[in-house]
């Protein structure tokens, strides 16, 4: 072929592909219509919830434990009582207690409870060479951690403003940053860590209404998730006067629990199912450092006065593949996970009671249904 007749054949190829293109394109009129956000509709109803759970929250009004102290021969690192943080600030806490743990020369150490914090505990320590062994009363799923929401929320229930001390701030600010670095590490792995889109529906403006996560308006950090954006009616098909949007974590507990648990064992961790009821049975155990990641556990056993239980509600749907979002709704929210759908919404402060009460699940199903009613087609 010589080179005119190439030329001639691509200008006709260029042609044909561009009149193909633009038969088939939507029109600029047509997209322009449509909102920027286009939300999915929940389909909701009482019977399609398969699951309801209580999760105890161990809160602290100074905030969680990160200390070191010495018990008879040993030394035991505390770090328990994070709130609704848990799961957000796990590995920064956990990072904070490796440090504690390296400064007394110990390799081999114990690490109290198989949680997301314990797990996260085990593994840093694992990273600089630790010989650790977990001793655990469950095994996951039958774990605390496996109750929670699972989202990016480190100020959630984790302190007392009004009590917490500005040293405290500074921990926090250290354990929070540290925590969405590890994060980052960790997303693509199967969807374990994932980032989604997050809504606020309200009837109010958002500058009058008060964070219900105690701490949540104090402990803040810029520059780590986008910040909020207030969208306009065209760019949402919400039928609130007052919506929200920005991009955040959300993590898969399943899998991420089993994902930890499973890299513990095979770089070389021991696991011991075994109940830790009294000093005398951390006394007994064989290594001379103790890291304590027992959350509420810890609270008769060191006789924490502080430590008290904040209950929270979970009812769970059955997945619906193309609703992928968060959305917090007048005093309820949804979080889509692999395994379900999850409302909640509610915390009592000083409640042990983990049995699910129907009413509380039923006030989240009506309050979503209503926002899933006035949204637009």
């Amino acid at each position: 072929m010589n080179r005119r007749h190439f030329l001639h054949t691509a200008s006709l190829s260029s042609l044909a592909l561009a009149s193909g293109v633009s038969s088939c394109a939507p029109r600029l009129s047509t997209l322009s219509n449509q909102p920027l956000h286009r939300v999915p509709k929940l389909k909701l109803s009482l019977d399609r919830i398969v699951k309801e759970t209580v999760g105890l929250r161990p809160f602290r009004a100074s905030g969680p434990r990160i200390a070191r102290e010495t018990l008879g021969s040993k030394t035991l690192v505390h770090n328990y009582g994070h709130g609704g943080s848990g799961w957000s600030l796990s590995w920064g806490t956990g990072n904070l207690a490796r440090e504690l743990v390296l400064s007394t020369g110990q390799k081999k150490v114990a690490v109290l409870g198989s949680g997301t914090v314990g797990l996260a505990t085990a593994r840093l320590l694992q990273e600089k060479g630790c010989e650790v062994t977990i001793y655990t009363k469950d095994l996951p799923p039958n774990v605390t951690s496996n109750l929670a929401t699972g989202t990016w929320s480190p100020a959630s229930r984790v302190c007392d403003p009004k009590v917490a001390t500005p040293e405290f701030h500074a921990l926090w600010e250290n354990a929070t940053r540290f925590s969405f670095r590890r994060f980052q590490f960790m997303l693509g792995l199967d969807d374990i860590v994932s980032w989604v889109d997050e809504y606020g529906v309200s009837n109010e403006p958002f500058r009058q209404q008060t964070d219900p996560a105690i701490g949540g308006e104090v402990y803040h950090l810029a520059g780590l998730i986008p910040e909020r954006k207030e969208l306009t009616p065209k760019e949402h098909s919400f039928g609130a006067k007052y919506v929200s949007w920005r991009s955040s974590m959300m993590f898969n507990i399943p899998s991420y629990l089993h994902h930890q648990l499973s890299t513990f064992i095979m770089l070389g961790g021991k696991l011991k199912v075994q109940e830790i009821k009294k000093l005398e049975d951390i006394d007994a155990l064989p290594e001379m450092c103790v890291v304590n990641c027992m959350g509420l556990g810890a609270k008769e056993i060191f006789n924490d006065e502080e430590l008290t239980p904040i209950s929270g509600q979970l009812a769970c749907l059955i997945p619906q593949n193309e609703v992928t979002y968060k959305l917090n709704a007048r005093g309820a929210s949804i979080i889509s996970r692999k395994d379900g759908i999850y409302l909640g919404g509610n915390g009592l402060v000083g409640n042990w009671d983990t049995t699910p009460k129907r009413e509380v699940t039923e006030k989240f199903v009506d309050t979503i249904q209503q926002v899933m009613k006035e949204m637009r087609s």
